[in-house]
């Protein structure tokens, strides 16, 4: 008689889904992801509060933003993996719409799950995706202005895009303020779109209101004691060296002396040794001494004896970011003098914020540094300010770069989702069906938009939709007035490059999904016990 039990090929503690569970498995992440999310989208979002566990138990995050949310919260679900990765990959892109693309990728998907319930094959959903997403990719490049050639109305695009950004931030309340520091900060790069040249520095204390950009670089430290407080044509040797002092470093012996005179000698054989050191500091010519790491007390005072400036405990990416704006480099050996740029500036000088003094260079070589100084209550609106400021600065930067420009309010969807719709019209076979699945899609973003701000999402986006066939393609939400506008107007103006990235973003991310129809767990490793040599 022949055995009938099916054939195990996997580990036993391997799993597997096929098929239809597959599908299900993936579409249920993939929705809750965006389900989740998608409460956060548009002006009147809502905020987030993430908790710590762990090592960092306590830690309160409030935010709004899509790549912090999902970065920070532990997701178990292959799509839900795949959707964080790719809000993760936008935010270091192009800085914005981490939110978008997760929300757009999620109702791609919830519309796919119709269509193959409907017995239409996930290829041929594919295929009728890729066709949508060429025609919606291609009204949206028509749709793009270009003012880059007039100077004075390309920085009003960026005041109007960083006013949009920050709309749906925890800076709306002063977006005008932060948005005329950010376009300030920006166009100091001159088109180079190197944002380490941008400091931030968030001091707790006053309010938002009295945030303000400062045309130098801020460091958070103070001079040693009794060392010069003010240096002008500053020579700055920045380091990164252990400035305690030396100890004698014999690996595995230990040293035994019988009187107090010989640890003296010791002492003195130590001391020597960092003075050597500092000596070869001093014949660098430098009049301005920042290290990595400690320095103490003795070093300390050998270099203010010499009339040099000594900073001590520079944060790293102060440090690396202060070798980039005084043209220097970090050294941690001092031999050959001659081989070692030294940094320079004009002024550095002691100024107050708040309650806490910092240290200000002025005249650095590379001109477009300068510092962005955040106030707030607490610590968690200065976070959150800092995470709204950088997605402004980012958008900025890739407008300079790219400097198309489309409108806001849901409009540049209702653009795409109106020209997918007519090619669709215009398609034979079951590829239509997908096409207008993802024109559907795309109209569900400017729909969030207005049930997340308490209006009546059905007949704005009705509005929308029939003023857009009508011809008006520049009319989109309203959200101060709860009704449709035109955004030229109202000067609701996004970046064309992060409008792009959403929609081609959340159409492979969701593709990529789609073709999945067997889901493979590994089995656990298993830790072999030590069990010692015998």
């Amino acid at each position: 008689m022949v055995s009938l039990n099916p054939v195990r090929i996997l580990k036993n503690e391997a799993e597997e889904e096929k098929g239809e569970v597959a599908r299900l498995s993936l579409y249920a992440g993939a929705t809750a992801i965006g389900d989740f999310i998608k409460s956060t989208l548009g002006p009147k979002g809502m905020d987030k509060i993430l908790v710590a566990h762990g090592r960092n138990s306590g830690d309160v995050q409030v935010t709004n933003d899509g790549a912090t949310i999902l970065k920070n919260i532990g997701v178990d679900n292959p799509a839900a993996k795949i959707l964080v990765d790719m809000s993760r990959v936008q935010d270091d892109e192009v800085g914005d719409g981490t939110t978008s693309v997760t929300v757009l990728a999620s109702e791609l998907l919830k519309e796919a799950d119709k269509l193959i319930e409907q017995r239409i094959h996930p290829q041929t959903i594919i295929a009728g995706w890729r066709q949508a997403a060429n025609v919606a990719r291609e009204a949206l490049q028509n749709a793009a202005a270009d003012n880059s050639a007039d100077i004075e109305r390309f920085r009003e695009d960026l005041m109007n895009i960083a006013r949009t950004t920050l709309s749906s931030k925890i800076l709306s309340q002063h977006k005008e303020l932060f948005a005329k520091l950010a376009v300030d900060a920006v166009l100091r790069l001159k088109g180079s779109g190197n944002l380490a040249a941008i400091q931030i520095i968030k001091k707790r204390g006053a309010t938002l209101a009295n945030s303000f950009l400062d045309n130098g670089f801020l460091l958070d430290k103070k001079p040693g004691i009794h060392q010069p407080q003010k240096i002008q044509n500053a020579k700055i040797l920045i380091a990164n060296t252990p400035m305690d002092t030396d100890k004698i470093k014999v690996f595995g012996s230990k040293v035994r002396v019988d009187s107090m005179a010989k640890i003296a000698k010791l002492e003195t054989a130590e001391k020597e040794k960092m003075k050597d050191k500092v000596d070869k500091i001093i014949k660098h010519g430098c009049n301005v001494f920042i290290n990595r790491q400690l320095i103490y007390n003795y070093p300390e005072q050998l270099f203010a004896d010499a009339g040099i400036m000594a900073i001590e405990h520079a944060d790293f990416d102060g440090i690396e970011r202060l070798a980039l704006v005084t043209g220097g480099e970090i050294v941690s050996t001092f031999d050959n003098p001659e081989l070692v740029k030294l940094g320079n500036c004009d002024l550095i000088e002691e100024v107050m914020i708040g309650e806490d003094t910092l240290l200000r260079f002025s005249g650095v070589p590379l001109g477009e540094a300068c510092t962005v100084v955040i106030r707030g209550a607490t610590q968690q609106i200065l976070d959150e300010a800092e995470r709204s400021l950088h997605d402004a600065l980012c958008v900025l930067t890739a407008t300079v770069r790219e400097s198309r420009i489309v409108y806001g309010g849901g409009c540049s969807e209702m653009i795409m989702a109106v020209a997918v719709m007519k090619s669709a019209a215009a398609t034979p076979g079951k590829e239509a069906v997908a096409m207008e699945a993802f024109a559907r899609a795309l109209q569900l973003l400017p729909t969030i938009i207005a049930d997340n701000a308490g209006y009546d999402s059905a007949q704005l986006v009705s509005e929308m939709r029939a003023a857009h066939n009508a011809g008006a393609c520049t009319v989109g939400l309203d959200m101060e007035a709860g009704k449709v506008g035109c955004m030229k107007k109202l000067g609701i103006t996004e970046s064309w490059a992060v409008k792009r990235q959403v929609l081609l973003s959340a159409a492979e991310a969701a593709e990529m999904i789609l073709r999945v129809d067997n889901i493979l767990r590994a089995a656990p490793r298993k830790r072999v016990p030590d069990r010692g040599h015998c």
